[in-house]
């Protein structure tokens, strides 16, 4: 740590004094009309980089204990400067391997998880209020037939950071239906993610997890590159595992849904707490999913 604070500090400090007149580092203020501001020299490039650090986890702690957490979630590394090579999970090919990967595990050695939220059943504003003040990354993977009762509510977390993927139009179990159909749905909820937020995923889950080779045909047609599924899931009272050991591993991807107490027992915040005091207690930060894929 104390490393990357020195590299990061110096570095800023040297882009202050090549950016000329009136250049300030760290987001510091400006300087007043009329007077230049004096470029920071690396000693307090590294004392302001380090109070900013120190607020920012002071302000993470406050809301752990605000919002119930045991302990302060973990601060996950920087992004990796080249996104890792995704591949089929071993027992989830189709026979093609130039279709969009199946996996449940991005490969990378940090110790890192990512947070994935189904469909949109729920929309509590409660959740965009914790996952702010926490400072907790999650993807979204959307079912219109859900989220059309309130796109704004998505919009408000696309705001707030949060990266909207496709679930399919109407959650129908994909290896029942024709190609034909397989692609209105997922080709249909790429047209109304464009239509609603302006982006076009790259990333797609199939409902309930299961697919065949038209699914990933067809998702590969409506621009699709990767398939992450899960390889654990979040309740409000458990976690539920995919692996025989019944622990987390670096990149593995956790599943959740927009869900409240009229579906299982809490609310979204009960799930939260319970994921992430598990995910901090073993040891591992959660990262930002598209960083690493897509």
């Amino acid at each position: 740590m104390a490393a990357a604070l020195l590299a990061a500090s110096l570095g800023t400090a040297c882009g202050a004094r090549d950016a000329g007149p009136g250049a300030t580092a760290l987001g510091g203020p400006q300087p007043a009309a009329g007077r230049q501001a004096q470029p920071l020299t690396p000693s307090g490039a590294i004392t302001a980089y380090v109070e900013r650090y120190r607020r920012a986890q002071a302000a993470r702690a406050a809301a752990a204990k605000k919002w119930g957490l045991k302990q302060t979630p973990l601060t996950p590394p920087a992004p990796p400067a080249v996104k890792p090579d995704i591949a089929f999970r071993k027992g989830f090919e189709v026979g093609d391997p130039d279709l969009p990967p199946v996996f449940t595990t991005v490969p990378t050695e940090d110790r890192v998880v990512f947070l994935t939220i189904d469909d949109g059943a729920e929309k509590d504003p409660e959740l965009l209020r914790m996952m702010a003040e926490l400072d907790i990354p999650y993807s979204a993977f959307l079912s219109d037939y859900l989220v059309r009762e309130d796109y704004g509510y998505f919009r408000k977390m696309q705001d707030k950071g949060v990266a909207l993927h496709n679930h399919t139009l109407n959650h129908r179990y994909m290896p029942a239906l024709s190609y034909a159909e397989q692609k209105r749905e997922i080709c249909g909820q790429q047209d109304v993610i464009e239509k609603r937020f302006g982006t076009r995923p790259t990333l797609f889950r199939p409902p309930y997890g299961n697919y065949n080779r038209d699914t990933l045909r067809a998702a590969a047609s409506c621009g699709i590159t990767a398939v992450p599924l899960w390889a654990a899931e979040a309740f409000p009272d458990r976690m539920e595992w995919r692996e025989w050991d019944r622990d987390l591993h670096p990149g593995d991807i956790v599943l959740t849904h927009f869900r409240g107490r009229s579906h299982w027992k809490g609310t979204m915040a009960d799930m939260v707490r319970q994921a992430m005091d598990t995910i901090t207690a073993r040891g591992y930060a959660v990262a930002r999913l598209e960083d690493y894929v897509g």
